[in-house]
């Protein structure tokens, strides 16, 4: 299988075996049709083998983990369940240890389908693959959606109160692995990642960094975000896939003279493969649900220079990523740039969505400004990027912003 496919299920009782160069600690969350858990019986781990129609066998470290869906069993207001696995060593990435799940028939042993997720890199943890419930019919699908703080990330993500551990005296540098959360309750053994679910809660707001932990969404209004921070295009607890617009903005520094930029869009899969560009010189794309609104060749004047709106409900499946950027085609560096900002505004209402002000420049003719995401579970993640490229058109921003999806 490939991220995104599926199968329909042709035996009742499945299992899905995760196995690895390295131990791994598997678990399997039954999610209504919210994507959260109902309480903490809906989460399946080491600590808490059964719950209702979904079991979860440890492989002792010399046979994969296992979790065994009775599709039969699943109570009606049970919509999914998730796979998900991370490496039993604390801070260890998936990076040339990716698992591979084998969907097979727990009855018969027969294999229905396999899946190894491509291209992982500092994921610790990861949702594998899911076993969904579609017009009365179960199905499979491939998912591989990555998270850089473990298993907490993902619990948290689907609605999994956890508890930190008490701050350390020291702070840990901002590149070290996420700690898992300490067990409020029953305790966990050492090597394995130390999760309690109590019961579901509406995580606080935080600064995500797409990587499941608390995130800002919609329902307060206007978001504003600083580098790094990531955003839940979720308004009312549902997916927002109407028509946006991101307007992207600067002026010349100092009052100088006029600076010719060039905002553009940047199409991506799956498998961070390139699909195609939008930019000044091909100003839709993806049959129409990209579109620019052409170039501006001064920067002067207020309000937005250059427009790209993206019909969320029109793209298609294989659209998985968007990167927004700005190039300098003249060659002027962004230290000649003032007051650069991108936002996202609802196309229908001209409601400022989301807005994130750059407020460094680097000597340098190109910056990544946004990315938007789509989640496995339908919505889509803006994340606020500022990151600055050596070059002059789209062209030369297409790698490095594969690499940073």
């Amino acid at each position: 299988m490939t991220p995104g496919s599926n199968i329909p299920l042709s035996a009742a009782r499945v299992a899905v075996d995760v196995a690895a160069p390295v131990r791994l600690d598997v678990s399997g969350l039954l999610l209504t049709a919210d994507g959260k858990v109902r309480s903490d019986d809906d989460f399946i781990f080491y600590n808490q083998p059964t719950g209702p129609g979904v079991t979860y066998r440890s492989g002792g470290g010399t046979t994969p983990d296992s979790v065994t869906v009775d599709t039969a069993a699943v109570p009606p207001g049970i919509e999914k369940i998730v796979i998900t696995a991370s490496p039993d060593a604390a801070g260890q990435t998936f990076q040339g240890i990716e698992p591979t799940a084998t969907i097979r028939d727990a009855d018969g042993g027969s294999v229905l389908a396999t899946f190894t997720p491509p291209q992982l890199g500092t994921e610790t943890a990861l949702v594998i693959v899911e076993i969904y419930r579609r017009n009365g019919a179960w199905k499979a699908r491939a998912v591989g959606q990555g998270y850089a703080n473990g298993l907490a990330g993902i619990a948290t993500d689907f609605g999994v109160t956890v508890e930190e551990p008490a701050p350390a005296a020291a702070p840990a540098p901002a590149a070290a692995p996420v700690t898992p959360p300490t067990p409020t309750a029953t305790p966990a053994p050492a090597t394995q990642p130390p999760v309690t679910p109590p019961a579901p809660a509406t995580p606080p707001p935080g600064t995500g960094t797409g990587t499941g932990t608390g995130k800002i969404n919609l329902d307060k209004g206007r978001v504003s975000l600083q580098k790094n921070q990531t955003v839940s295009l979720v308004k009312g607890g549902k997916p927002l896939l109407s028509q946006v617009k991101m307007g992207l903005g600067w002026e010349p520094a100092y009052r100088g003279k006029d600076i010719d930029l060039d905002a553009s869009v940047i199409a991506y899969g799956p498998q961070r493969n390139h699909i195609d560009s939008c930019y000044f010189g091909k100003l839709s794309i993806v049959n129409g649900a990209i579109k620019h609104s052409g170039d501006n060749l001064t920067g002067e004047g207020g309000g937005d220079d250059e427009v790209i709106v993206v019909d969320l409900g029109r793209l298609p499946q294989e659209v998985t990523g968007l990167v927004f950027t700005v190039n300098s085609f003249s060659g002027q560096k962004f230290t000649e740039v003032a007051k650069a900002y991108c936002r996202l505004i609802d196309a229908a209402s001209g409601e400022e969505l989301v807005r994130f002000d750059l407020t460094s420049a680097q000597p340098q003719t190109g910056v990544m400004m946004a990315k938007l995401i789509r989640q496995f579970s339908g919505e889509w993640e803006m994340t606020a990027m500022g990151d600055f490229v050596k070059s002059r058109t789209v062209r030369g921003m297409v790698k490095p912003a594969a690499q940073a999806l």
